[in-house]
């Protein structure tokens, strides 16, 4: 090996470029009547040979960044079946909330109202009968989930994560390959429009183009200006799904909800939802939209009194997420009994 001081070629191509012209020099025309065995051992080719060594590497660098390269994406791999661990929130995933109980949500005073004035017959109508759930609200209930990757044929880079959630046959793409979300005025869709990315081995998603759906099951709405932030984590066979909706309509404060999926080996469990909407309500007067008017609720202190609660702390608010509110309940609860 040369030192960088004896090496003909240290610093590149003019360095190659020098030797080679004092070679010339020192024999003139030697190269056009020299046998190749003499120019190799003498120098003649070794121009030639480092332009094209530059070349090859100039060519392999720009091959990495071409559709053929060998780049890996980063990130785990989420592909699989994937079971609600639904013992999570039980009482409000699966037999359903109960009527006014907005209780630890911070909705805005227009939300109270609409849930106030929601009659659960509303889902009787043809039209509510086969409603999907909007994407921040479906990972909440009784699905199969199915995950799997995309990837461009050439560079085997992940372009995007597709997911089939079995409640309402939805299926939802998550964008990998940094595309723009669309502008405001394109279409909403029940799962929206959703770009994702690995922050180390959490899979970060930003959803937009949401359709008008739920915050919770039991009115409370969730308008189509909402957008919803998520992190896929997966620990082997678990994976927990953290959710975060913005809705500058009907929230106060971003609300944040955690599910737990276990990676299942599908026997025969169903991944189909057919729906069909039928006439549920006979003699039912054509247009007419089951409802409460303002302070016609029969449900509003229902829940309230059943479990001995102010009625203020059923209506939510984001004062009511917050582990400081027990304290003010325990004073509401003395004052009360002070009156009686």
């Amino acid at each position: 090996m040369f030192s960088p001081a004896q090496n003909p070629y240290h610093g590149g191509i003019p360095n190659a470029r020098r030797y080679n012209h004092e070679w010339l020099e020192a024999a003139p025309m030697r190269h056009a009547q020299t046998p190749l065995a003499e120019c190799i051992q003498g120098g003649f080719v070794a121009k030639g040979l480092v332009l094209l060594v530059a070349a090859a590497l100039s060519s392999v660098g720009a091959l990495a960044q071409t559709a053929g390269a060998f780049s890996a994406s980063p990130g785990v791999d989420l592909s699989g079946n994937w079971a609600p661990v639904i013992h999570e929130d039980f009482p409000e995933r699966i037999p359903g909330p109960e009527l006014v109980n907005y209780a630890g949500l911070p909705i805005t005073d227009g939300a109270r109202l609409f849930a106030e004035s929601w009659d659960a017959s509303r889902l009787t109508l043809p039209e509510h009968q086969c409603q999907a759930h909007v994407a921040p609200y479906i990972y909440r209930g009784p699905l199969n989930l199915r995950i799997w990757e995309e990837k461009d044929p050439q560079s085997q880079r992940v372009i995007a994560i597709h997911q089939y959630i079995s409640t309402y046959e939805q299926n939802r793409t998550i964008w990998m390959d940094g595309r723009p979300h669309p502008p405001d005025g394109a279409a909403h869709t029940w799962m929206g429009f959703s770009t994702g990315k690995w922050e180390g081995n959490i899979l970060s998603v930003y959803t937009t183009h949401i359709k008008e759906g739920w915050v919770r099951r039991n009115g409370l709405p969730e308008s189509d200006q909402a957008t919803l932030s998520e992190h896929f984590i997966r620990h082997g066979n678990l994976m927990t799904h953290v959710s975060i909706a913005t809705d500058p309509v009907y929230l106060t404060e971003p609300l944040i909800k955690t599910q737990d999926f276990n990676l299942v080996q599908q026997e025969g469990q169903n991944w189909l939802y057919p729906c069909s909407y039928v006439e549920e309500i006979g003699n039912r007067k054509r247009g007419a939209v089951p409802n409460y008017l303002p302070g016609q609720n029969p449900f509003l202190h229902e829940w309230a009194d059943q479990f001995h609660i102010p009625l203020e702390a059923a209506l939510g608010g984001a004062e009511t997420m917050y582990p400081e509110y027990q304290q003010k309940l325990k004073n509401m609860a003395a004052g009360a009994s002070a009156k009686k």
